[in-house]
């Protein structure tokens, strides 16, 4: 087959001589798709470079079909072979360029360029998302200790308010009314006027709410009337704030939790006790209310008012009681039993129960709206001694009742909330019952019947339930004091055994004990006292001489118990101040507790007595703390293991939660599975 220079536009040198070339020939004469076979059987197996360019061709034309592509590739080869064809001819110094090759070696060099930015990009995408997430946790690694550290010292404040008054408590309630998530700080305040000669009518009282970050002052309310209770929680359906309840003497005032403004008033002679929440009886969907009211003439009858939660308003008349015991006023409580009715317990001296369904007839003689209300539990009824009778008796002895108590977590710290779900879980629970001042009785909540009962000397506070064995059941701390030491003890709720017993060299001190859940599952106990009796090797326990029993001690302490470490407490804080009352404040993103207290500080030389409420942060508090040992020994001659950098370590590892759930008692369930077996 002879060389056609017609048939080759792309040689343009005529002059140069030019030869047959056999794969020209074959080009000319067998189809496209024959050449490429040609081409590849010609140059033998098919090379890691060749398998790349195909690879790569694929990459390219995704769409293309094998053939399309094989094609393509074929006329790439051939402009590849002139070009260096052409390139060996411009060595013999011809010009031997090919017009394709120009352009095939350009769209390689723009697609690999296009490859290079494809990776380039991909890169980018891969490693600035890389970056900015690790620039983000760096950062907060650094800010959220930084913030954390800034609340918790925040939260910790101290403000005078209105007159010492002695040791006698004043109203507090804890409530977030600036919608913070921070529980705030609701107070009874009274103060003197700038008179010279103070007498009753120049004391001015008030309830002033502070927020529980910096202390400030949300708003403050004048009453004419000193306040008893503030009770927070009470929820409309549709409510533009919370509801703050203010209990006066003789006035009921329900007021705007955001503003203190008011929402109604209700007048009702010598109130005795809280406000009690009741299920809804009038079927507006709000619960409402019952108070005891005790007159000071004991000729007349402890009445118990029922009140709308929305208006304000008497439901019906106050129902009068004929109470033949005496004593300070028990309850009233709400209590639901296991078949869903609802009793109400009460008492002077006594403690006596009747039926909710009752006292709403008397009250307003119509039969109850609510199917709830039409309930009776039939073995509450057999309990009752005559057919003829109202009450049912659930204690009556020689001895005075002290407390009636659900045994619950964290009652004591909220026990003035009207918030349905807390009360709720407070009516289906065991009760404590302190009577005799000395004995100290668990009463099923099946039948009001005893459980067991722990025998001590006079007991001058009011329970607090807290785990702290892992059993599952709430355990009560109680404290009593004669002879200037004040013996603290954990009875365990199962049986009634002691768990735990620690003495302080400190004088009589009626402040409730305040038992916070935490992280462990257990919870830690803080309480106020003196420095501890050390009970050493072979040596009984110190005794106290008798003119430091006679004074009261100069410095109070409050120390942190966790049952982890039961011969070590640790030392948060102490003041010459005398704490009279106290509450625990949550803050559930930071897992911490603030410890509200108020105090009355003594008169100084230049300076009246002030009543003084301060918080501090739990957590802060356990930072700065000191160890203090019990005892000297865990066991006889054996020194005690835990060293105060691994006890210090733990307490700082201590988070804590809200106390919420109703902790029923193991007995308790067992009592349900019978009943359901029955």
């Amino acid at each position: 087959m002879g060389s056609h220079p017609e048939q080759h536009p792309n040689n343009k040198t005529s002059s140069e001589k030019t030869f047959p070339d056999p794969l020209t020939s074959a080009e000319e004469s067998l189809p496209a798709e024959n050449i490429l076979v040609i081409v590849e059987e010609g140059l033998g197996p098919r090379g890691e470079d060749e398998e790349e360019e195909e690879d790569e061709w694929r990459e390219r034309l995704p769409s293309r079909s094998r053939q399309d592509r094989d094609d393509m590739k074929g006329m790439q080869y051939w402009s590849h072979r002139d070009s260096g064809r052409d390139r060996s001819g411009e060595d013999r110094g011809g010009s031997g360029s090919l017009g394709g090759s120009g352009l095939g070696v350009h769209s390689v060099e723009a697609e690999e360029k296009r490859i290079r930015m494809k990776n380039a990009v991909r890169s980018a995408f891969f490693l600035v998302p890389l970056l900015c997430a690790t620039l983000l946790v760096l950062l907060c690694a650094f800010l959220i200790p930084c913030q954390k550290e800034d609340l918790e010292e925040r939260m910790q404040w101290e403000r005078a308010l209105g007159d010492a008054g002695g040791v006698t408590p004043p109203a507090l309630a804890l409530w977030d009314i600036d919608g913070d998530s921070v529980e705030d700080v609701l107070l009874g305040v009274t103060e003197w006027t700038n008179d010279t000669h103070p007498t009753q009518g120049n004391k001015i009282y008030s309830a002033v709410a502070l927020s529980a970050v910096s202390g400030q002052v949300l708003w403050r309310k004048v009453m004419r009337e000193s306040v008893m209770y503030i009770q927070c929680g009470l929820q409309y359906s549709a409510p533009p704030s919370p509801v703050v309840l203010l209990i006066g003497k003789s006035v009921i005032t329900a007021v705007n939790g955001s503003s203190g403004e008011n929402l109604w008033s209700l007048v009702l002679k010598n109130i005795e006790s809280q406000a009690v929440l009741l299920p809804d009886l009038q079927g507006d969907s709000v619960p409402d209310l019952l108070i005891a009211t005790l007159p000071a003439d004991e000729a007349l009858d402890l009445s118990l008012t029922l009140i709308s939660g929305v208006k304000g308003v008497k439901i019906g008349h106050p129902v009068p009681f004929n109470l033949t015991g005496q004593g300070k006023l028990i309850g009233p409580l709400l209590h639901e039993t296991q078949q869903g009715a609802y009793y109400i317990l009460f008492g002077l001296g006594n403690v006596e129960a009747i039926s909710l369904h009752d006292i709403y007839v008397r009250a307003t003689g119509k039969m109850p709206i609510t199917q709830a209300l039409r309930r009776k539990d039939p073995s509450w009824e057999a309990l009752k001694k005559t057919n003829s009778s109202s009450f049912i008796h659930i204690y009556r002895g020689s001895e005075r009742v002290e407390y009636l108590l659900p045994l619950v977590s964290g009652f004591g710290n909220n026990h003035n909330c009207l918030d349905t779900v807390s009360n709720l879980n407070a009516t289906k629970s065991d009760l404590v019952l302190m009577y005799g001042s000395s004995k100290l009785s668990a009463l099923k909540q099946k039948d009001m019947h005893k459980k067991w009962t722990f025998n001590s000397p006079p007991i001058h506070s009011q329970p607090a339930a807290g785990h702290f064995n892992d059993d599952g059941v709430l355990d009560l701390f109680i404290q009593h004091s004669a002879n200037g030491v004040m013996q603290a003890l954990i009875i365990n709720g199962t049986n009634g055994h002691k768990l735990w017993t620690a003495d302080f060299v400190c004088p009589r001190l009626v402040l409730e004990t305040s038992a916070i859940s935490t992280s462990t599952g257990q919870s830690v106990f803080l309480f106020w006292a003196s420095e501890p009796i050390r009970v050493q090797k072979n040596i009984t326990k110190t005794t106290v001489a008798p003119g430091i029993a006679a004074a009261q001690p100069l410095i109070r302490k409050l120390f942190l118990l966790h049952p982890a470490y039961p011969s070590i407490l640790l030392e948060l804080t102490s003041t010459t101040d005398t704490a009279v009352t106290s509450a625990v404040s949550y803050q559930e993103r930071q897992k911490d507790a603030t410890y509200i207290t108020v105090s009355s500080r003594p008169t100084l030389d230049s300076e009246p007595g002030a009543r003084i409420v301060k918080s501090i942060s739990l957590r802060a508090a356990i930072g700065k703390g000191q160890v203090v040992r019990l005892k000297e020994s865990d066991k006889a001659g054996e020194p005690v293991k835990s060293s105060t950098s691994e006890v210090k370590k733990f307490f700082r590892r201590l988070s804590f939660k809200h106390q919420t759930l109703c902790h029923r008692t193991r007995y308790n369930r067992k009592d349900l599975r019978e009943d359901k077996r029955d």
